[in-house]
């Protein structure tokens, strides 16, 4: 049975002593082999937080859970686990030998390089584990390639130029993992316009009902939960679909709504704020400027 507290792994040294590897050849910088893993009844199916990236291009990995969501990985797929996320894989007995490859890197590897501040804008490294990667054989082949990469640059002599070297091809195979997510979008078309239709009938329901006056605008992870995903995945599939962000759809909603009211009713514009879900109508004015370049009266004003 699962145990119910995760288990904090400080260090990539700390991460090889659990699963009985030998010792890192680089205290921040590891890629190991997941045919190598040792599994103690302890440790079979325990939750885990981690201080370190963690990117894995597994295969038959069993059942992989992040809080309450869990899937079944039964083919080439990656996975993104940031520090401080919870975890946990799940194993049996009786379950097929994993294949695949985890590199580990710790935040201290990137201090004083660019990919410290960049590396928060993967927006992957927050999405849930059913919106894992999918990677075709040749897309797995070079993911796999950057990670031996990196792992024969470790090996290497280190010198003044392994550091910058290393968090190139890191860099590297973070954008070739944008670049293979932006596909997935595309070639699950249909799904995804399924999500999108979803989107839309939420968001109308929403605003056509009590909750805007009781509970405020939607939020974008209220949206996200009545979609099954998560919310950076979310925005990432709209901005691809639409080339909008979750939060810009709700605001354009919004608009629509608040330009129907100000058209068709003799309700100022406070009254229209406050049925809208703002607290202040100047907030309400405010928004509704920066998206029609007119204030909510010049809007009205032109229909007369």
């Amino acid at each position: 049975m699962a145990n119910t507290k995760p288990i904090r792994i400080k260090s990539i040294a700390e991460y090889h002593h659990l699963r009985r590897l030998s010792a890192p050849e680089h205290p921040l910088v590891s890629l190991v082999n997941v045919a190598d893993f040792y599994y103690s009844e302890e440790t079979m199916n325990m939750k885990t937080v981690m201080d370190f990236y963690s990117i894995a291009l597994k295969r038959d990995c069993g059942k992989i859970r992040y809080g309450q969501q869990q899937y079944d990985f039964n083919a080439g797929v990656m996975y993104f686990i940031a520090p401080n996320q919870v975890f946990s894989v799940e194993h049996s007995p009786d379950a097929p030998q994993q294949t695949g490859r985890i590199l580990l890197i710790h935040p201290d590897f990137f201090w004083n390089t660019p990919l410290a501040n960049t590396i928060t804008r993967y927006e992957y490294f927050g999405y849930a584990v059913n919106e894992a990667l999918w990677l075709s054989e040749k897309e797995e082949a070079t993911i796999l390639g950057i990670m031996q990469n990196i792992q024969q640059e470790y090996r290497n002599n280190i010198d003044k130029f392994s550091k910058q070297i290393i968090v190139s091809l890191v860099e590297s195979l973070l954008n070739y993992s944008e670049r293979f997510y932006n596909r997935q979008f595309i070639t699950r078309e249909k799904s995804n316009h399924q999500v999108l239709d979803r989107l839309e009938k939420l968001l109308s329901d929403y605003f056509n009902s009590d909750d805007l006056v009781t509970k405020g605008l939607p939020t974008v992870e209220h949206i996200a939960e009545r979609l099954n995903t998560s919310p950076k995945y979310l925005s990432s599939l709209l901005k691809v679909l639409t080339g909008q962000s979750t939060q810009q759809h709700i605001h354009d909603k919004l608009i629509d709504k608040a330009k129907e009211k100000l058209a068709t009713t003799d309700l100022s514009v406070s009254e229209i704020a406050y049925g809208l879900g703002f607290e202040h109508s100047q907030s309400f004015s405010k928004l509704f400027k920066m998206k029609t370049a007119l204030s909510p009266l010049e809007f009205r004003k032109s229909f007369n």
